[in-house]
């Protein structure tokens, strides 16, 4: 039996601190590696006094400010690429932090493609408020050495502390600092700005755009329901002032309204709210616009498809082609004859097929989509039922009236009434 056990750990090259007295690294040490994990982590002021840790570790790195040097559009970078690359781009990015910086610094990664460099900077007094300047320099410098070297980087600073105890809210700062990037391009550098939020925000989508987008979920226009999206998260980001924040939360209230619509038609509620939970998960962690805009397209696309109906998945070519004309157009006056000519049909051949394969005539499955996308409106007391007729196709109410009440067994009235109540 063994009376010790010795434990062996070996650290991969986590972090350098660099004395700058010469070009080359100090050699890394765990006393240098826990020493800077406190610093960031904020979990110093349970170890002892700074000075404390500072002579029991032998350092006399002093970091007043926290950088963040993040490589452009990463995730999108890695894709397809060999686990060497990303070894590669980080190499390039850590060399550039080196040439750039002529002051003392560490570097850590704290997550991929992210890198948190602690700088020491000694500023008087005097000079602490235009300290943003020098340290600017410094970012600069870091994005065109990097850029040499095949890395484009974006840089978020942090305030200056010049307490270690709150070195970590330098960091935090930095970090938050770069959600500014969401909505803007690469190789920028930003510093943090303590924000005032106005909690008086108004709904960026009026009513009617609101209602429109939930009713073409629920008369399964996918398309549609994808063009109304891109139109609408711009008016909100602009209706927000691009506070990402704001944005964000805004619109994954919108997905959740929009996934309470397909679970009203009878889909499996656990299958969609667990997809739901990832994908916001997801959402909430993409730090592009565009990037974020399609993915909201791309989910509302896959939930609004589940709303079509099986059996429109099912039938022919041509009749998918004929269903898709009728939810883009129905909000007009379209004929058999038009939408016959659009699938290079005759009238008739295309009449029997339609029937056949939807199990309804064109009219009357043009007239379902109308009646199931007025029912949206006419719960909305903000539209009367002659602008819920025009909304959804129809250029006479009495005939709307009528029509709706042949599939619903109620007139348009009664029907927002019992709702209303």
């Amino acid at each position: 039996m063994l009376d010790n056990i010795y434990i062996f750990l070996y650290i991969d090259r986590v972090i350098h601190i660099y004395a700058r007295k010469g070009s080359f690294p100090m050699t890394l040490n765990f006393a240098q590696t826990a020493f800077s994990q406190l610093l960031l982590s904020g979990t110093l002021v349970h170890e002892g006094s700074f000075e404390e840790i500072q002579k029991s570790y032998g350092i006399q790195f002093h970091p007043q400010i926290v950088m963040i040097v993040s490589i452009d559009r990463y995730t999108d970078l890695i894709i397809g690429k060999p686990f060497l690359w990303r070894m590669e781009i980080g190499k390039h990015v850590v060399e550039g932090v080196s040439e750039a910086i002529s002051v003392p610094f560490a570097w850590i990664w704290v997550a991929e493609g992210v890198l948190a460099v602690l700088l020491e900077v000694e500023l008087e007094q005097k000079q602490r408020d235009d300290y943003w300047r020098k340290v600017e320099e410094i970012a600069r410098k870091i994005q065109n050495c990097a850029a040499r070297r095949g890395a484009s980087v974006s840089i978020g600073i942090g305030s200056y502390q010049d307490n270690p105890y709150l070195l970590h809210c330098s960091y935090e700062e930095a970090m938050e600092s770069m959600n500014d990037r969401f909505f803007q391009g690469n190789q920028l550098i930003f510093r943090y700005e303590k924000k005032a939020h106005n909690k008086q925000w108004q709904d960026a989508l009026s009513a009617q755009e609101r209602t429109e987008l939930l009713a073409r979920v629920r008369i399964g226009d996918d398309d549609g329901v994808c063009d109304l999206l891109k139109a609408y998260l711009e008016k909100m980001a602009e209706a927000y002032q691009k506070d990402v924040d704001i944005f964000k939360s805004e619109v994954v209230d919108l997905v959740m309204t929009i996934t309470r619509i397909v679970l009203e038609s009878g889909r499996d509620a656990s299958t969609i709210l667990s997809e739901n939970t990832r994908f916001i998960q997801d959402l909430y962690k993409t730090i592009r616009y565009d990037k974020f805009v399609l993915k909201v397209c791309e989910h509302c696309k896959r939930l609004t498809q589940l709303v079509q109906g099986l059996h429109v998945s099912k039938v022919s070519p041509v009749i998918q082609k004929a269903v898709r004309y009728l939810l883009d157009n129905h909000q007009r006056r379209i004929s058999l004859g038009e939408v016959a000519q659009y699938c290079c049909l005759s009238v008739y051949h295309f009449s029997h097929l339609f029937k056949r394969e939807i199990g309804e005539s064109f009219i009357d499955y043009l007239n379902r989509i109308r009646v199931k996308k007025s029912l949206f409106y006419l719960e909305n007391p903000d539209f009367s039922v002659q602008q819920t007729a025009l909304f959804v196709g129809f250029d006479d109410p009495n005939y709307f009236s009528r029509t709706f009440k042949k599939y619903m067994n109620v007139t348009p009235s009664k029907y927002r009434t019992a709702k209303l109540c």
